[in-house]
């Protein structure tokens, strides 16, 4: 290598310095959090944006929507007590195991990994009580809706679902669960969640589900008790090839239907 092209190339980072704050926010802006933290292990400048209190609260509203992370906030002043009501917030959401004092909260980066950590704690009480639940890879519908509920109760954003749930070192009863409650609760477009299972790589995954339905009465007459079973991937539920299996999966053992059984292949 010549010596200008040495001297050139030992000259390069310091071009990044003289990107103008307001630029480098809305690069990073574009990034998730975890490419957020990369970028900001760079270098010196890209440090202090990457732990820019505004590029936090960004994050933070992206991915908790169900909550006002501070739209009223016009001064870092007020950041203290709007994180702190909203940590009051998020301790109400996990289980009385794992609830724990409101810590004090700096900024929007503390919030976000705090929040983060929060969340875990709720998804990994939900991943046990499933464990628990199954049986030779089956699960009941009763268990299955309570797992679902217990996500609502958590307010699990989707994107909590996307780390948490979807991802494939979980089982594909998680990733079902998962995909119920964006479909169900979140009311998360059938396109996006499709998106999120291949980006996933558990899009192909198959589950059976059977379920045990009386008979209905005709005319004085009890007709035979009918055995329903389908196998059917993820993907394929999702985009609604089957309806019939999510409205037996949403509604449960209720009514005529008397039993629902959920079984991983």
């Amino acid at each position: 290598m010549l010596r200008g092209d040495r001297t050139r190339s030992m000259a390069t980072p310091r071009c990044w310095s003289s990107i103008p704050v307001d630029i480098a926010l809305n690069i990073a802006a574009f990034l998730e959090a975890a490419d957020v933290c990369s970028l900001g292990s760079c270098s010196r400048f890209w440090r202090g944006i990457c732990y820019s209190d505004f590029l936090w609260m960004g994050l933070a509203k992206k991915r908790w929507q169900m909550v006002d992370l501070g739209s009223k906030l016009s001064g870092s002043s007020q950041l203290p007590r709007v994180s702190c009501r909203l940590d009051e917030v998020t301790a109400q959401q996990v289980s009385a195991e794992s609830r724990f004092l409101c810590p004090p909260v700096q900024g929007w980066r503390e919030f976000y990994i705090y929040k983060h950590q929060s969340i875990a704690r709720a998804v990994s009480a939900v991943k046990e009580f499933v464990d628990l639940c199954t049986q030779n890879e089956s699960l009941e519908a009763g268990y299955y809706l309570k797992a679902v509920s217990d996500l609502h109760s958590y307010r699990l954003g989707f994107k909590d679902v996307q780390v948490f749930l979807f991802a494939k070192r979980c089982s594909v009863l998680l990733n079902l669960i998962g995909l119920h409650y964006c479909l169900v609760q979140l009311e998360i477009s059938p396109s996006e969640v499709m998106e999120a299972l291949c980006r996933s790589q558990v899009s192909e995954r198959e589950i059976y589900v059977r379920w045990f339905k009386l008979g209905r009465w005709f005319y004085g007459f009890r007709l035979q008790d009918e055995h329903h079973s389908r196998k059917i991937s993820l993907g394929e539920l999702v985009m609604g090839k089957d309806d019939e299996v999510l409205g037996v999966l949403n509604r449960g053992a209720v009514h005529e239907v008397i039993r629902v059984h959920i079984t991983q292949v």
